[in-house]
């Protein structure tokens, strides 16, 4: 790690610095991108995102990649294949929920031709910039994430209350909640 003026969040772990560094606040402009975000944030209810992100590439080959539409496909036995696999959260309640979710994405891209269309939609297609100098001020949601949250359930997805929704907003560039000192915070809002 380096002595770059970053948010205090990722602390001294490596996988959160890279991401922190790498994704966290970058607008997001791909389908599958969407939905692994949409993904993991639903896993990650509950629990620590460095333990999702250190499962995050078993995460990526348990759930193919990510793609919608073969998850959407997902039969009984692969349901019960992911319950036992000890290399991803094995919960019952996220995994059903995924694959759900699957098949309210796919509406989505059917409906708007892309999910990106739908959601950069619903924010006037620019990212929400914020000016906080201190991780105390960043909230855990907002009236924004309120009406993500609205949509996406009224749309069939589940684990997408408003505080999920949140989190996968920053994550996704959404909303870049970066601190104004954060070395991030300018590479983004130029």
């Amino acid at each position: 790690m380096n002595d770059k003026i970053r948010c205090d969040w990722p602390g001294f772990n490596e996988l959160m610095v890279k991401y922190h560094d790498e994704e966290w606040g970058t607008p997001v402009h791909d389908d599958r991108k969407w939905f692994e975000y949409i993904t993991l944030d639903a896993f990650q209810a509950g629990l620590s995102w460095a333990i999702v992100l250190k499962k995050r590439e078993n995460f990526r080959t348990a759930f193919d990649n990510f793609d919608p539409t073969i998850i959407a496909q997902y039969s009984d036995d692969k349901y019960v294949e992911l319950t036992e696999n000890s290399g991803i959260i094995r919960n019952r309640a996220k995994i059903k929920a995924t694959i759900s979710n699957a098949r309210a994405f796919l509406d989505i891209q059917n409906e708007f031709s892309s999910f990106d269309k739908f959601i950069w939609d619903i924010f006037d297609n620019k990212p929400i910039i914020n000016h906080w100098k201190t991780i105390s001020e960043i909230p855990a949601s907002t009236s924004q994430s309120d009406t993500l949250s609205n949509e996406l359930k009224k749309r069939g997805f589940k684990f997408v209350g408003t505080t999920i929704c949140y989190a996968f907003m920053q994550g996704a560039g959404i909303v870049n909640d970066h601190l104004v000192s954060c070395f991030r915070y300018k590479a983004l809002t130029e």
